[in-house]
């Protein structure tokens, strides 16, 4: 199910992990074994030049070039074998390369199986396991292709004009389900004179736009068309088109066990355009074609799964009460939609992935938890037990907590897994301690000293409320020592940090800082009634939040009180930019991609049916003092912080404008700013290229340097 993480990273309706381990920590094989020619890395960025007579212990910029992560396990239904992404930084490109491995679970073996041509990512399992199906670049342009495991054979099956995605294998294994964009002739109205001479060179014809939502983050303008459900045999031939009409009918899909029956979620209503929460799972019968809503309810019903007895049917939803934040429940009904129940209705967590248990008596399920993220196993009677800790994988340039896993029919859970001093890794586990069977940034691991983590919990002034943060110290920190502190602020608001490696953090440690990474009220992973203290009061109270834990940090002798610095991204931005206005107790501010001024914000942004009814209560018409009260820019006239201002070129999400005013806004005042785009970055790839990342994170530090002092605004008004 897509989370409602509208800042940090997606929206439920359209739509970002002395030595590096904390602790000794050996994979099942420390050097991956291969039978098969893999084609030379590019050059890593430590050895890019070299007059220096030893290692450059200090986690750098360059040294994002160099790292690696394990994203999306994939294990065989027999557990013995692992097929996982591996996203890798390629200095030559300055890009994220995903490649896909398969590792033997028991000996740890590893074995490239695509990507060596072009990026390869959704490796999916054939129901008996000998066949891997997935998507690939290899060729120019995204394809599904089918992998013989064991005879080592890959063939392409499709020659799609776009990407596939939401692959699913029939329970015959014949064939496999699949979903595509299809496209539409855009609008028309009018057309330019017919009198066009040959070989003239006239100007592009008039883009006209109609849908709502006419451009999306990481997408840009969108499309006209709609995503479909497609078949096609696993040996290769036609694709056949299973959905139609003017809806989006989106994955995951699941099969039902005689492979007559496809379920799938939409909002196949007429309004979808402007009820942007709303789904229902839906039978697709593949024969007939004739598709039937299971589910009615006001509220998104998402991600069906059929257990493997084929009586019920699992899925992801809440009842949709016009608030900013919900808590995804799990839910059973009969697999003709009668029945329907939450299971475990009084457990506290937000369910984000589900998978179930072979013997369809249970559901494995994927929570946050106090910024830790876990797999429980639940009982149809309720009961509730952990089996999984340390996922890891949500993001790798800030700590948010996330990760994947999927489950054996033996019980073996393969999942992503780290620290907050090492990137996700492939780990597996089943009954005992988990085995980490990857080591994929070990040469960084073994040279590179990073900035040990500590948790730490502090009372809101506000009202006491418990407030956790995790700092990250600057290599060899000695106790005592004070030190200058970097408040970072995460995003979404609805997310949360946790012990998950950054390379933000890491950066800004080894020049010498403390970074706090603080849950406020508002956050995910504390229970419902947490997240829902700033629903149409953000920002707010969580100020109040922020504020206490830093002088936690204070009174626990290692934020230098003089040296105090905030950034934060996205949601974060919102506060630090809410912070400056409120307080110059801080030396100088980075507000990253923020929203300023939520008038603008509601009626700019890619998601306008949302933000106003959920996150307001109102259309900036109805409550304009309210949009205004809730404002950043409201406060600009008492900032008195030198403020950066970050933002993404084509960012779609808190859109550049917001940036733009804020900036403009600084520089009438007289107070000390520079405008930072991020070329062809959106919301969600702000740090997605390498180079970007590095430097923007440069970039804060030298302002942040340039202002160690701080500033006291001159005796003339307009004096920088």
């Amino acid at each position: 199910m897509r989370k409602l993480a509208l800042f940090g990273t997606t929206i439920l309706a359209f739509a970002a992990q002395p030595l590096w381990a904390q602790q000794e920590e050996t994979p099942a094989q420390q050097q991956p074994a291969s039978d098969t020619p893999v084609a030379p890395a590019p050059m890593p960025a430590a050895a890019m030049g070299s007059a220096r007579t030893g290692p450059e212990r200090r986690f750098t910029g360059a040294d994002l070039f160099d790292l690696t992560l394990a994203a999306d396990p994939q294990i065989s239904p027999d557990g013995r074998r692992i097929a996982y992404v591996r996203r890798a930084n390629d200095i030559m490109t300055d890009r994220a390369v995903s490649s896909i491995w398969l590792i033997d679970a028991a000996t740890g073996r590893e074995t490239p199986l695509a990507g060596q041509d072009g990026s390869a990512f959704s490796p999916r399992w054939s129901p008996d396991g000998s066949r891997l199906a997935y998507v690939s670049a290899a060729g120019g342009s995204a394809q599904l292709w089918v992998r013989w495991v064991d005879g080592g054979e890959a063939v392409r099956l499709t020659g799609l004009p776009t990407s596939p995605s939401s692959l699913a294998w029939a329970p015959d294994g014949r064939s496999i389900a699949y979903t595509m964009l299809v496209k539409d002739e855009g609008a028309k109205l009018g057309s330019a004179p017919a009198n066009k001479p040959e070989g003239a060179k006239w100007a592009e014809p008039l883009d006209i736009r109609t849908l709502l939502t006419y451009r999306a983050d990481g997408q840009g303008y969108v499309e006209p068309g709609f995503e479909k459900i497609f078949l096609i045999p696993a040996t290769g031939g036609a694709p056949r088109q299973l959905s139609f009409g003017p809806y989006h009918d989106g994955g995951p899909l699941s099969w039902s066990r005689d492979g007559r029956t496809l379920y799938f979620s939409a909002n196949r209503q007429a309004d979808w355009e402007t009820d942007p929460l709303e789904s229902e799972v839906h039978a697709l019968d593949v024969a007939s074609g004739t598709i039937t809503a299971l589910t009615s309810r006001n509220g998104p019903d998402a991600n069906p799964l059929v257990s493997p007895d084929g009586r019920l049917i699992a899925f992801l939803g809440f009842d949709d009460a016009k608030r900013a934040y919900e808590q995804t429940e799990v839910y059973v009904m009969n697999r003709d939609g009668s029945g329907r129940r939450p299971i475990a209705a009084n457990w506290d967590y937000s369910v984000d992935a589900v998978q179930w248990a072979a013997d369809s008596r249970s559901l494995y399920v994927q929570y946050d938890d106090h910024g830790e993220t876990k797999v429980a196993r639940i009982t149809l009677d309720g009961s509730v037990r952990t089996v999984a800790t340390g996922l890891s994988g949500g993001s790798l340039d800030r700590p948010y907590s996330g990760g994947s896993f999927t489950v054996a029919d033996n019980g073996a859970i393969a999942f992503t897994g780290g620290t907050a001093t090492r990137p996700a890794e492939v780990h597996l586990v089943r009954g005992g301690d988990p085995r980490i069977l990857t080591d994929l940034n070990r040469s960084l691991r073994e040279v590179k000293s990073l900035g040990q983590v500590r948790k730490i919990t502090a009372a809101s002034s506000h009202d006491g409320l418990p407030i956790e943060g995790w700092l990250t110290l600057p290599p060899g920190y000695v106790e005592g020592q004070r030190v200058p502190l970097i408040l970072e602020i995460h995003g979404g608001p609805f997310t949360a940090y946790g012990p998950h490696f950054s390379t933000d953090n890491q950066l800004y440690a080894a020049a010498g800082y403390a970074v706090l990474s603080a849950n406020p009220r508002g956050s995910t992973s504390y229970g419902e009634a947490f997240a829902q203290q700033i629903d149409k009061a953000y920002p707010g109270n969580d100020y109040f939040d922020l504020i206490s834990i830093v002088d936690h940090a204070i009174a626990l002798g290692i934020a230098d009180p003089d040296a105090l610095f905030v950034t934060g991204g996205s949601g974060g931005g919102v506060l630090t930019s809410w912070i400056v206005g409120k307080t110059n107790r801080f030396k100088a501010a980075a507000t990253q991609k923020p929203v300023i001024n939520w008038q603008t914000q509601a009626l700019t942004a890619d998601g306008p049916a949302f933000f106003g009814p959920y996150w307001l209560g109102a259309q900036p018409w109805e409550k304009p003092e309210l949009y205004w009260s809730l404002s950043p820019l409201s406060l600009v006239g008492n900032v008195e912080t030198p403020t950066l201002v970050v933002v993404g070129g084509e960012d779609y999400r808190t859109p550049v404008s917001e940036s733009e005013q804020y900036y403009t806004a600084l520089r009438l005042r007289g107070v000390p700013t520079m405008l930072v785009k991020v070329p062809g970055a959106s919301h969600g790839s702000i740090a997605a290229r390498p180079s970007q990342s590095a430097a923007k994170a440069a970039a804060i530090l030298a302002w942040f340097d340039k202002y160690r002092k701080g500033w006291t605004r001159p005796a003339a008004a307009d004096a920088d």
